[in-house]
């Protein structure tokens, strides 16, 4: 059985490059649109992994990372980020709130799926 993905990001071209991707690859993936419906989607997707972007409407990255974390059901999912910032700070910041790792928009399809397999260990 593939392995669920949530992918979070705001931009539709985004969302729709990473299921793409992702699909392609063989894994089961599910999109929303910014953290708030992310954080309502982990019920139905049950993820075995999360990607976010950082900078979206009502409940960016860092809080979508936040709110999984605190989650009984859903703190030691991976949780991917996929941005356009590359700053030190903002990955410090991220990796304070619990994120497994960082990759930096525009990603190359192969690299995307190579990093996801290592982090489910698959």
């Amino acid at each position: 059985m593939s392995a669920r993905i949530l992918a979070v990001d705001d931009s539709p071209t985004i969302r729709a490059l990473v299921g793409r991707a992702l699909r392609t690859a063989g894994y089961e993936v599910f999109l929303a649109s910014d953290g708030v419906e992310g954080v309502g989607s982990l019920k139905d997707v049950e993820p075995e992994l999360i990607i976010t972007d950082i900078n979206m409407p009502r409940l960016d990255g860092f809080g979508l990372i936040e709110t999984v974390r605190a989650s009984a059901d859903y703190g030691s999912v991976p949780i991917l980020v996929l941005t356009t910032e590359s700053g030190a700070d903002l990955k410090a910041r991220a990796r304070a709130a619990g994120a497994t790792g960082w990759i930096v928009k525009p990603f190359d399809d192969a690299q995307l799926v190579s990093v996801i397999a290592r982090v489910l260990g698959k």
